[in-house]
């Protein structure tokens, strides 16, 4: 079972840090009035994360990827080539493809997937 208490304060590739993980019962939308099941508030460096209460472990898995490729993206400038250009989409697609890759997330596994698309450690 995933530990949301295992990622907080978890520093990250690209000089980030994972202030707080939060579950949360309210619904969610991204930018496009969407519903959606994470969303990540970025202040500085720090990522604060917001997730849907229910959700299967491999749902979470996944949206833990996706959340922190996408803020590690839009929180960097400029950002790895290798993400310039993703959308929704793509991050939906890398966030698949590291579970199946890496297994469950884990604070490790994260920073592996950033590592794979270029966020330098710092």
């Amino acid at each position: 079972m995933i530990d949301p208490t295992s990622f907080k304060n978890v520093r990250l590739r690209g000089g980030f840090v994972i202030a707080d993980v939060q579950f949360t019962d309210a619904p969610m939308v991204d930018a496009l009035e969407r519903e959606a099941v994470a969303q990540t508030r970025i202040i500085g460096r720090e990522f604060r994360l917001f997730l849907q209460a229910g959700l299967s472990e491999r749902e979470l898995s996944i949206s833990l990827y996706h959340e922190i490729l996408e803020a590690a993206t839009v929180g960097s400038w400029p950002p790895p080539g290798s993400v310039l250009e993703f959308n929704e989409g793509d991050f939906e697609r890398a966030a698949q493809d590291a579970h199946e890759k890496w297994g469950k997330a884990t604070p490790k596994n994260l920073n592996r997937m950033l590592q794979s698309y270029g966020f330098p450690e710092e």
